[in-house]
């Protein structure tokens, strides 16, 4: 469903010097920076296949879907997606894909939901016995159906991040880009928007390219990932290879001493370390502890006894340190 063969996409931005006179002499002769926000990315996704797109800040994950889409044209290289070239901006290839952008709307602000669904509907054509019962269906899974007739601006994040995906599956697209789709939305939302993603992939046979910072997003919803780290795809594979890295077998515990007690500050003196994982205090007061999966209830009953303590949680390593690692180890 997807053929991507070396893309690149290289972005060329001006340099000015400091000062009045740095940008007088940018007048007469400019210095230009090259950046490769993409570098000769290679890749095929079957269809109907959820793949995970991975990578830290900059990585150069947007700028790929956004090639993929048309939005952008690569400096060089070549995609396919369902056979259509993206660079040309067919209005066919326009009404077989769908693009969700987490941190930007595509729902008209200030007019309720509902009627931004209805333009949509102009704008792809769709019969409108189709709408209707994709609509019926997608309102009803995403139980939204109370909030149809709100303005957008009203609704809360996890609410319009499922109006969102409304809108962008009106049409019953084939092919779908999810750039990070639960961003900024609380534990219940993620949770709904996860669910609604994995049944309707069952359901629809869609092809899905994810990106996320949420590991739980990746390991719940994706088989497969691929990694790329500054533009460069490090990683094409199964799931199951990234978290046997050291960081994925790795949790971090943190704990806040009860400060007021005075045996607390006895059992956790500032130079506290666990005998089963790398310490370190923060100056609030809190400490953390890196300790491998199978010590994580060891080293949390050697937390507990050992004096007073007001606040414990236990948390994946951050994906980004994952990735760190991997991109290390090649």
């Amino acid at each position: 469903m997807i053929e991507v063969q070396n893309l690149t996409r290289i972005f060329r931005t001006y340099k000015k010097r400091p000062g009045f006179w740095g940008g007088v002499t940018g007048l007469i002769h400019r210095d230009f920076q090259e950046t490769a926000a993409a570098k000769d990315v290679t890749f095929s996704i079957k269809e109907g296949e959820f793949v995970g797109f991975l990578g830290p800040n900059g990585a150069g994950k947007t700028t790929t879907l956004k090639m993929l889409s048309g939005l952008i044209y690569p400096t060089s290289g070549t995609a396919r997606v369902a056979g259509f070239d993206p660079t040309k901006r067919e209005n066919a290839y326009r009404r077989i894909f769908a693009l969700v952008l987490g941190q930007k709307n595509q729902l008209w602000w200030d007019l309720p939901a509902s009627e931004s669904f209805v333009l949509l509907r102009a704008i792809y054509g769709i019969p409108a016995d189709q709408f209707k019962k994709t609509l019926d269906n997608l309102v009803q899974v995403l139980d939204v159906g109370h909030k149809l007739n709100v303005m957008v601006r009203e609704l809360s994040l996890g609410e319009r991040m499922k109006m969102e995906l409304i809108a962008a599956l009106l049409h019953r697209p084939q092919v779908l880009f999810l750039d990070e789709p639960t961003i900024g939305l609380d534990v219940v939302s993620q949770k709904a928007v996860r669910q609604f993603l994995k049944e309707y992939n069952r359901r629809e046979k869609v092809t899905i390219l994810l990106t996320s910072h949420y590991m739980s997003d990746i390991k719940e919803l994706c088989e497969r990932v691929i990694v790329i780290h500054k533009g460069t795809k490090i990683y094409d594979g199964h799931l199951d290879r990234l978290e046997q890295s050291k960081g994925s077998r790795q949790k971090i515990i943190r704990f806040l001493p009860e400060l007021t007690a005075g045996a607390s500050r006895q059992a956790f003196p500032e130079n506290w370390q666990s005998a089963n994982g790398q310490t370190t205090r923060a100056d609030d007061g809190k400490f953390t502890v890196c300790v491998p999966i199978d010590k994580v209830v060891a080293v949390s009953q050697e937390i507990l006894s050992a004096g007073p303590v007001a606040d414990i949680t236990i948390e994946d390593v951050p994906l980004e340190d994952v990735i760190a690692e991997l991109f290390q180890s090649q």
